[in-house]
């Protein structure tokens, strides 16, 4: 059996590793007073993979893990990866029926939980789940008992390399979330792989603030902190005001982030004492170049941005010659990335830009990224054949993102597949405009997405989250926006909502479809131009009406968000 053309007898597993960690004093889980050994996290995963052996009824071996960042994920994670199981990173944001329909879609067999998050599963229809477990229960702690002298299993009892040891939910910002799956082979490859980008080692001790149910997380540092006994420091969630207390508590050396960590950190107070912290690097995704080189100044920590996903179809990264702006180059000089219509299939033009960096040919340049190698990391979606077929049609693995390339080769982020606008017969998308807006003194968080015109196609509305405090001046913002160069004809934003909370998925990232369907019928601070070209002026109910009688004129009152017509 082979994964990639590798073979599989010979390369490493979650289970491979953990046995690797027999005997290493080193420390491995640390969250708050709660602390383990490597030694101690190779069995004490022993002891839980015993336990789920017991628990797991015959059939698909799914385990549901409804758990904050504590070390008890991650040692669930080793049993399952000596059991045969497979965890299921269950979203804790996700309520009510969306949370029932993500647990019976993933066919889990067991919960386990804590009784903090009993409430969110009451008189839910969780499916095939047989047992629910609480980790802070007597009954829990029995059963790790029972279990306590489970030795760790010799290698011929592992299970295969191909066996599947997480599903990780997608983030959902653009469509119902899937399952994608990872086997425990793929797992200890990715963070053998991702160490050769982040540089991470023994030496470093890795701080893990990101969720566990997510690919960021697990791949690009637990798995590299196994493969290497690293330290691994956790956060129960996300706080940019702690972030740079817990990266002293603990001499953090290394991070990950996803989305908009790195602009909410560096909306917290400054201080002349930021740079004095041991970090090295941080290791993630969406950060903009303003902010990239804000913490760098700041922190005295490089930020090693890189594309990719938990699919891990296409992954791209910043090289040292990387255009500002850019993604970079493909990370496996094997893979053959392109930017293709996904109409046509065919490549798209090679993008053009001009003295001030513009893109001058949006619509025939930007087109979906691709990777046209065969035999991807990608090893499908759980119980989604439809899915899993739209990613690999044509035996070509479609990402589902907007991109383009440069004629030297280096690629650009033009946003997800949802995010293309219409504007006078123009197309372009999203990233490149929410790029320049981020430069205007004050913003932490910037979404642009298409609403629609009365007439035809679409208007630019940007929402912006600004530092607590601060206020928006219009004239300013029209000032700003006429100093930027590199910004389209029509790419100013037409609307603009000041935003007391842009929505974020639990990975951090931007969710823009709450924010499509109420377009401008909100509660926040809004601003319009009447015209193109005019300066912004606060959105009046008169306004509002105006514009509501255009969409009738028109003949577009289809097109209106829902409720604009009371």
């Amino acid at each position: 059996m082979a994964l990639n053309g590798i073979d599989m007898s010979s390369i490493p597993t979650v289970a491979s590793q953990l046995r690797a960690r027999l005997g290493d004093d080193r420390m491995g889980y640390v969250l708050d007073d709660e602390r383990y050994t490597w030694h101690e996290v190779a069995l004490q995963s022993a002891v839980r993979g015993a336990m789920l052996r017991e628990l797991l009824r015959p059939g698909i071996p799914h385990i549901g893990v409804l758990l904050e960042n504590t070390p008890e994920y991650l040692l669930l994670a080793g049993g399952a990866a000596f059991a045969g199981g497979t965890i299921v990173g269950v979203n804790p944001t996700r309520r009510g029926d969306e949370l029932a329909k993500d647990i019976r879609h993933a066919d889990c067999q067991l919960i386990i939980t804590d009784n903090q998050s009993r409430h969110l599963l009451e008189g839910l229809d969780l499916g095939a789940v047989h047992t629910t477990l609480y980790v802070d229960s007597e009954e829990y702690r029995a059963l790790l008992a029972k279990h306590a002298d489970t030795p760790v299993q010799a290698p011929e009892s592992d299970p295969s390399p191909a066996a599947p040891l997480f599903l990780l939910f997608t983030s959902g910002s653009t469509s119902a979330p899937k399952l994608v799956v990872c086997s425990t082979a793929r797992m200890a490859i990715s963070g053998i792989r991702a160490s050769e980008i982040t540089g991470v080692s023994r030496d470093d001790i890795c701080y893990s603030p990101m969720p566990l149910f997510h690919g960021n997380a697990l791949m690009a540092l637990w798995a590299s902190a196994l493969h290497f006994g690293a330290p691994v420091v956790l956060r129960r969630k996300f706080s940019a005001s702690k972030f740079l207390d817990d990266i002293r508590e603990h001499n953090a050396t290394f991070f990950t982030y996803v989305g908009r960590t790195i602009a909410y950190i560096l909306a917290q107070p400054e201080t002349q004492a930021d740079a004095k912290n041991n970090l090295r690097a941080g290791f993630g995704t969406e950060a903009s170049i303003l902010d990239r080189n804000l913490f760098e100044e700041r922190f005295n920590c490089k930020l090693i941005e890189s594309y990719g996903s938990s699919e891990n179809g296409v992954v791209i990264g910043l090289t040292p010659d990387s255009p500002p702006g850019s993604l970079g180059l493909p990370r496996n000089p094997a893979d053959e990335i392109a930017v293709v219509h996904s109409e046509t299939g065919e490549e798209c033009e090679r993008a053009r830009f001009d003295q001030h960096g513009a893109l001058l040919n949006p619509t025939e340049a930007i087109g979906e990224l691709v990777n046209k190698t065969p035999g991807q990391t990608f090893e499908g979606y759980y119980n989604n054949k439809e899915a899993t077929e739209t990613r690999m049609r044509g035996g070509w693995y479609w990402s589902g993102d907007l991109g383009y390339r440069d004629v030297a080769g280096f690629f650009y982020f033009a946003g997800r597949n949802a995010d293309w606008l219409r504007v006078d017969s123009e197309n372009f998308a999203s990233a490149p405009i929410e790029e320049i807006l981020r430069r205007f003194p004050g913003v932490v968080m910037v979404a642009v997405y298409a609403v629609p015109d009365p007439r035809t196609g679409d208007q630019v509305m940007a929402a912006m989250e600004l530092t607590p405090g601060t206020s928006f001046d219009t004239a300013a913002f029209d000032s700003f926006l006429a100093e930027q160069k590199d910004l389209g004809t029509k790419w100013a934003p037409r609307f603009v909502r000041v935003a007391s909370n842009i929505p974020l998925t639990a990975n951090n990232k931007v969710n823009k479809q709450p924010l499509r369907v109420e377009s401008w019928l909100v509660n926040d601070p809004l601003y319009w131009r009447v015209d193109p070209g005019a300066p912004l002026q606060p959105f009046t109910s008169e306004l509002k009406d105006s514009l509501h009688q255009k969409f009738v004129d028109n003949g577009r009152v289809s097109y209106l968000p829902a409720g604009a017509i009371s």
